[in-house]
């Protein structure tokens, strides 16, 4: 009998043209029954990120023979959107898609996959103090004359609400045209450790995961998608820093009196920064609109608590009333509608720019949820890549979180793509630090700018107020500074 071939995993490779898969052939003497199923790359986590990263592998001519597994502790299947879902109810789980993130998932073939029936762009943005009325208005028409001639045909677009759901729908459904992912729902990692150099396999620097099925997966390289707590982040050493803001977002599904000020092909999403925390209204199709309100923990229970007329009015004294009466608002356990139809007769606005009222509220959709800024020392260690929250969590006030996410993704497709084509290997911390060179800085600069404008906007007193009140008008004024904060928002495009 010929001599058996010892697989060295650990350190160097062989190319072969339908796999790209790199392996050193080593000789070896026996066989062990114990040998984990070898991967080029496991994903921990099937959200946006997770599902964006493999769809692109898939997607790409150069990465498309990897052998790839994802790994969900969730169900998958209940995180699609239900067949025949009716466009007078929406999740309360929207993001805000900047063109850049759209771009991305029409290149990898996600996007024609979405429901575009559940799919809102907004064309026109305003926001102001909620101290002051300092405002600033962001609309691509007014901002045209600023682009060169090459630019002046882009869309008008500035983002596009979309339901979570219909984003991780439309993932899966490329990636099962695409196939080629083993994909284990509903399993838990129970362990990651090291591998050893055995018999059969030389694995001494690769993570093993054992999953709750009984399998074991060794992976050249892991991508840990497993959001704000994750285990491969803990397991790759790597510390990741920041602080709570003592803050939570309350979300919900509102119903308006009409499909918006704008009408129904110009959309516009409202932010009014108050002292506890920005309230934002944006548009979804129809008359539906989607919530982040960010206030104090004690706030937010009392919203949580109020039945849905009085929280419906609350939203409403939200962009319309001062932040004291907000103040004595949460001090009541109900009646608010009777009280805040009172104090309105007593207060100006300029109802053409604020929106709509809202009539109803969504049920079972008033949830909120703890606000933290989190950032990992690094993206990248041996044989490990973090993506989305588990690199980075933002504040909501400028709707990053998921774009980031989607950034991360295309940027490590990237990476791993340069890998394959040169021959090295995509797991080691050389060809992996191209992507945490794309992408460390430029979120760190996003989490540092909405951290800073949260601080900013918390300021309740002082002499700062005045500034930064005069800061929002001046931006306004000057077209070109704002045309360059509105592209920087769209992520460039």
């Amino acid at each position: 009998m010929p001599p058996r071939l010892r697989l060295s995993a650990q350190r160097a490779f062989i190319s072969t043209p339908s796999t790209h898969v790199c392996l050193r052939l080593r000789r070896f003497a026996s066989s062990s029954a114990a040998t984990p199923e070898i991967y080029d790359v496991v994903c921990v986590g099937g959200g946006p990120a997770g599902l964006s990263l493999l769809t692109g592998l898939r997607n790409s001519p150069v990465t498309t023979g990897l052998k790839i597994a994802l790994i969900e502790g969730q169900d998958l299947s209940k995180s699609r959107l239900p067949e025949n879902a009716s466009l007078d109810s929406f999740s309360n789980r929207c993001s805000s898609l900047t063109p850049a993130s759209v771009k991305n998932l029409q290149e990898i073939g996600a996007w024609s996959h979405a429901s575009a029936a559940r799919i809102q762009p907004y064309h026109e943005m305003q926001v102001w103090d909620g101290l002051t009325d300092a405002r600033i208005s962001f609309d691509w028409d007014s901002a045209r004359s600023m682009f060169s001639p090459r630019n002046l045909a882009q869309s008008t677009t500035i983002a596009y609400m979309v339901e979570n759901l219909n984003i991780t729908t439309a993932l899966q459904n490329r990636l099962a045209e695409l196939g080629g992912v083993d994909t284990f729902s509903s399993t838990k990692v129970e362990s990651i450790e090291l591998g050893q150099d055995t018999e059969e396999l030389d694995l001494s620097s690769w993570p093993i995961l054992t999953l709750s099925n009984g399998k074991t997966l060794a992976a050249r390289l892991l991508v840990g998608a497993d959001g704000a707590n994750s285990p491969v982040r803990t397991f790759a050493g790597i510390p990741s820093r920041g602080w709570d803001y003592a803050r939570n977002g309350v979300v919900a599904t509102l119903k308006l009196e009409g499909p918006g000020r704008g009408g129904p092909d110009h959309k516009i999403a409202y932010q009014r920064f108050l002292p506890t925390g920005p309230i934002a209204m944006l548009p979804l199709p129809g008359n539906m609109a989607s919530l982040v309100w960010s206030t104090t923990p004690e706030r937010a229970a009392k919203l949580k608590s109020l039945q849905p007329e009085d929280f419906a009015a609350m939203v409403n004294a939200g962009f319309r009333l001062s932040a004291t009466d907000l103040e004595y608002l949460h001090t009541l356990s109900s009646g608010q509608v009777e009280e805040i139809e009172w104090r309105k007769q007593h207060t100006t606005t300029n109802e053409p720019s604020l929106p709509m009222t809202v009539t109803a509220i969504q049920p079972g959709t008033v949830a909120p949820f703890p606000l933290k800024m989190r950032h990992a020392d690094t993206y990248i260690g041996e044989r490990i890549a973090l993506v989305g929250d588990a690199a980075h969590t933002v504040h909501p006030l400028a709707g990053q979180g998921l774009n980031q996410g989607q950034g991360d993704a295309a940027a490590l497709v990237h990476t791993i793509e340069e890998a394959v084509k040169t021959g090295q290997d995509m797991g080691s911390l050389l060809a992996l630090e191209s992507y945490n060179s794309a992408r460390y800085a430029t979120n760190n600069a996003m989490l540092g700018a909405v951290d800073k404008l949260h601080k900013l906007y918390a300021i309740d007193s002082g002499p700062m107020i005045g500034l930064r009140s005069l800061g929002l008008r001046t931006v306004d004024a000057l077209g070109p500074l704002k045309a360059f904060f509105m592209k920087s928002a769209a992520g460039g495009a």
